[in-house]
C-alpha cells in the first residue's frame, strides 16, 4: 500500500486546486491521509449520507416514522443527489431549532462540521442551519462512513450500502473508480461555491467494505468540475484497481 500511497500523493502534486484525503483498512486499522485531511471544504452533498443515516437512526428507535414518502424521497436524495428531496428531508426532521440533524452528525462522528450562515441575500431565505451551507474535513467523512460501517443496525446499513451501490450515473465517479471488481459504494458531492468548485468523494470498495476513501477537493480558481471529478476518480483508481 505505501507505494500506492506514494502514487496518489505525487499525482495531486500535479493536480489544480486543494485535495485532502483519507483512505482506511478496516482489516489492518491501517489509515493513511495527506496534509489536507483536517482541513474543512464545503461539504456539497457528501452530507447526504449524514442526513440518511440519521434518518434510518431515528426510525430504528422510533423517535420518527418513516413514510413511503420520505423513503422515496431519501432514495432520490442518494440515487440522483436530489436537492429538493434533502431539503424536503431537513425542514421537515430539523427540529423547532434546526439542530436535530448537527446534533446527530457530531455524535455519528462528524466532530469537526460546522454550520455556516447562507452568504447572500437570496440564500438568506433559509433559516439556519441549513444542510447546503456546511463544512467538514476529509477526517471527519472517514469517521462518518466509519460509523455507518460499524453502527448501524444490520439491516438499516445493509439497505444504505445498497443504495450507495445503486447511485445514477450522475454519480458514477471519485471513489467508483476503484472499478466494478471491487463493488464499490459511495456518496458524492458537487458545488459552484463563490471561491470554485468543490467536488467530493466519500464510499468504500473490496471484500466486506474493506477499504473506505474521503476525497474532497476545492478547484478555486484552477480548474472546475471536470478536474475534480478526474482527481478523485484517479486517486481511487491507483488506490484500488488491481488489489
Amino acid at each position: 500500500m505505501s507505494n500506492r500511497i506514494a502514487a496518489v500523493d505525487a499525482y495531486l502534486a500535479t493536480r489544480p486546486g486543494v485535495t485532502g484525503y483519507v483512505m482506511r483498512d478496516r482489516v489492518t486499522g491501517g489509515s493513511y491521509r495527506n496534509a489536507n485531511a483536517d482541513t474543512n471544504f464545503w461539504t456539497a452533498s457528501t452530507i447526504k449520507l449524514a442526513i440518511a443515516e440519521d434518518l434510518l437512526n431515528r426510525a430504528r428507535v422510533g423517535a420518527i416514522q418513516l413514510g413511503p414518502d420520505d423513503r422515496a424521497l431519501m432514495e432520490s436524495m442518494l440515487a440522483t443527489s436530489n436537492d429538493n428531496a434533502a431539503d424536503i428531508l431537513w425542514n421537515k426532521y430539523a427540529g423547532v431549532d434546526r439542530m436535530a440533524f448537527n446534533n446527530a452528525f457530531r455524535a455519528n462522528g462528524m466532530t469537526g462540521l460546522v454550520p455556516l450562515p447562507p452568504t447572500t441575500s437570496l440564500e438568506q431565505v433559509k433559516l439556519f442551519p441549513d444542510w447546503g451551507f456546511q463544512q467538514c474535513a476529509p477526517a471527519d467523512l472517514d469517521r462518518l462512513m466509519d460509523n455507518v460501517l460499524t453502527r448501524m443496525h444490520p439491516d438499516d446499513r445493509a439497505y444504505l450500502l445498497d443504495r450507495m451501490r445503486h447511485v445514477d450515473t450522475n454519480q458514477h465517479w471519485g471513489v467508483w473508480g476503484a472499478g466494478p471488481a471491487m463493488n464499490p459504494g459511495l456518496k458524492n458531492g458537487w458545488s459552484d461555491e463563490q471561491g470554485g468548485w468543490v467536488v467530493n468523494s466519500v464510499g468504500f470498495a473490496g471484500p466486506g467494505e474493506r477499504y473506505t476513501l474521503a476525497i474532497m477537493t476545492e478547484q478555486g480558481d484552477q480548474g472546475g468540475y471536470a478536474d475534480g471529478a478526474e482527481t478523485t476518480t484517479h486517486v481511487a483508481q491507483l488506490l484500488f484497481q488491481g488489489r
